[in-house]
This record gives structure tokens, sequence and C-alpha cells, in this order.
């Protein structure tokens, strides 16, 4: 059983905690908090026996096998780098990191060290996407890909989505779930174009990307704060389309069209929120003495970055 350590108080570390309760390749050991208090509100509420009031003691924690670096975007790079520094294997949650540098600075220091290192892009370990995976033979040759993701909130500058300080954004936190689709489906793109709308407080209220790639494929993707889209995804092959159902970046059904057949629905369901995957993920390679995931793989994981940085840089 792995002792986690999980760094950060808020929504996904809590629903990590709660789904690593139904796999039994490990526990939460310990929380860590930039507060005290903080912490052991957490820990209280989850059941974590020891808790901590600063990132860097639960990082030197020598009952922690393992560090889940949950806290906002813009502290991804420093908290792993932190707990890499303390020779501890390491899940970093989506988005990795800001942009591609700093994802290339944590992934080379983990590899001179020889540390374990993983992004939390939980969605690649589903038991449905491993479905999607093994039927993509079946599909043709692939010619488009689309995928959304829109939430509504409501507008607040404080709330961390609309907050600039905390890598606030529609790309970041709900694009990144498309974005990263498209690339375990096609590759990283050769061309990228993108349009973006701004919210009050300056970042991206809704970004839409087209992708283009060398094999003629396209992406089209989308991803918005003021507004709850269907959150599907298609996969669409010279013989057949592939259609996940909302939300698809989580536990779902999909179905298979063939050209000119009747379609297929191949049924889906998970306990918890899926997270439990990634946790289970990280166990099994661990215990191999792998470094990295081959279903998440790290220069996947900067190359996703370096779209994503693109796809700002185009949109001006």
């Amino acid at each position: 059983m792995l002792r986690w350590g999980i760094m950060g108080t808020g929504g996904i570390a809590g629903a990590f905690a709660e789904d690593l309760q139904l796999t039994d390749s490990g526990v939460v050991a310990a929380v860590g908090s930039r507060s005290r208090e903080t912490a052991d509100a957490f820990a209280d509420r989850l059941g974590i026996p020891t808790r901590h009031g600063s990132y860097e003691d639960l990082a030197a924690d020598p009952d922690v096998d393992v560090v889940y670096v949950a806290t906002p975007h813009p502290m991804h790079h420093d908290n792993a780098m932190l707990a890499l520094s303390a020779g501890k294997p390491v899940l970093v949650e989506k988005p990795f990191t800001m942009n591609a540098d700093e994802a290339r600075s944590l992934v080379s220091f983990a590899r001179e060290r020889g540390l374990f290192l993983m992004e939390a892009m939980w969605t690649r370990f589903l038991p449905h996407i491993h479905h999607v995976r093994s039927l993509l033979p079946e599909l043709g040759d692939l010619v488009t890909v689309s995928a959304d993701h829109g939430q509504w909130f409501a507008e607040d500058a404080d709330f961390r989505l609309f907050a600039p300080a905390l890598g606030g954004g529609a790309l970041l936190d709900l694009g990144v779930y498309p974005v990263s689709f498209a690339s375990m489906i096609l590759g990283t793109p050769s061309r990228v174009a993108s349009i973006v709308s701004p919210a009050f407080t300056g970042v991206d209220a809704q970004t839409s990307m087209l992708f283009g790639y060398d094999s003629g494929a396209h992406a089209v993707l989308n991803c918005a704060l003021r507004a709850a889209s269907p959150t599907t995804a298609s996969i669409v092959g010279t013989e057949a389309r592939l259609d996940i159902e909302g939300a698809f970046y989580a536990p779902a059904s999909f179905t298979i069209t063939p050209r000119g057949g009747a379609p297929v629905r191949h049924t889906h369901t998970d306990p918890g929120r899926g997270l439990r995957h990634q946790a289970d993920e990280v166990a099994r390679l661990l215990a191999a003495g792998a470094l990295e995931s081959p279903l998440m793989p790290l220069d996947e994981t900067i190359s996703i970055m370096a779209t994503m940085d693109e796809v700002i840089a185009q949109a001006g």
C-alpha cells in the first residue's frame, strides 16, 4: 500500500482522497497545507492521520512514499520541485505547469535524479479510454477529432478560474482535457489556430482551437467558463465514427457507428469520480521500478503544454 501525501486542500485534493478509499493500492497518510488550521480541517474531514502546516514538512515526511501535488496551477512547478528535491516520486495535477518551459524544468530535474514523475491527467487511465484506444483501428484513417469542455461559473474575481494570480482561465483548467484528448489520438499538431474571448478579469473565458496534422487530420476543440457545453468527444475515421458521451473526460459510455452500419453502444460505469485509476497506475509503475507512465509520457506532457502555449500566442 503506497502511503500518499497530498499537497493542497482544494476540491480536487478532496476528490482524490475520497477516490483513493475505493482502491487497495494506497492510502492517504498525510496532508500538507500553507496553514496548520487548513490541514487539520481537511484531515479531520477525510480521516487522514498526519497533517502538516507547510509543504516543506509534507515533502520531508519519512512516512510519505509519494506526493500528489494538488495546489493552484502557478504553484505546481515549485511544489513538485520541492517534493522531488526531497527524493519523493510525484504526481502533479493537471495542467502540469503554467507553460512548457516549467514542464521541461520539472522533467529534466526528475530524470537527472532518477525519480518518478507523472501528470495527473486522470482521463488517460479510465476504463472507457482504454477501450476507446483499443478500438481505434476499426475507425480506419482518422479524419477529425472534436471535443469540448464548457462549464458555467458565476463571475467572481476571487474565484480561482477568474483570478489571473491563480492561473485562471478556461484553457489551463478546462481546455487541457480536449487538448490532451486530441494529443492522445493524433499526436502533436503541426499547425495551430485559435480564438480567445477574455473574461472581465482578463483571463480567457472561451478558447476555440483548430489543430492541423501532417496526416491531414484536424482537431476541433473548445473550452469555456461562461456556459455548460455537452462535454462530448468524437473521433471520426474513414470507416466509422466513435462518439463519447458527456462528460467524455470522466467515466463515460460511447457509441461506434460504422460507415453504412448500425451504431453499437459500449456501456461503462465506474464507482467514484474516476481518480483512483491514476493512483493505481502510479502504484503499479513504482512497484515495477518505472520512472514514467507509457499512458501519459512526460515528453507528451511537455508537448501538450507547448501546444497550449501556442494557442495563447496565436490568439494574441
